[in-house]
């Protein structure tokens, strides 16, 4: 069941970044050229790997899983950014900025495992 959840769960975090694209800018390392359209392309990644997690075919599942788990990777120095820089981000426990970190890497885990699901 869980990793039938992967899909919905990228295409949910696609399409956030274009209801919120302020907030996902705002976690964006600033040596990181173009924030929004990295946002939105961060968004069409993950909706395009949550797509492919729900395909039929076996194959393009595993493509959505590798896909999505590189999509994490990708996305990894915004959350570095957000613990290494705790006062900026308020909003957010401090525990939470650092818990996100391991977080990512489960993420990643479950993105692999959801790519190989039967």
């Amino acid at each position: 069941m869980w990793r039938a959840l992967a899909g919905p769960f990228f295409i949910l975090a696609g399409v956030l970044h274009f209801v919120r694209p302020g907030w996902y800018e705002a976690i964006m390392p600033e040596w990181l050229p173009w924030h929004r359209e990295l946002v939105y392309a961060s968004g069409v990644a993950e909706f395009a790997g949550g797509a492919l997690l729900m395909a039929r075919d076996p194959k393009l599942r595993r493509i959505g899983g590798y896909w999505s788990a590189a999509t994490m990777v990708a996305v990894f120095p915004a959350n570095v950014n957000m613990a290494l820089h705790p006062d900026e981000f308020t909003s957010v426990p401090r525990w939470a900025l650092y818990a996100r970190l391991p977080l990512q890497i489960l993420i990643v885990a479950w993105a692999l495992a959801a790519g190989r699901r039967e």
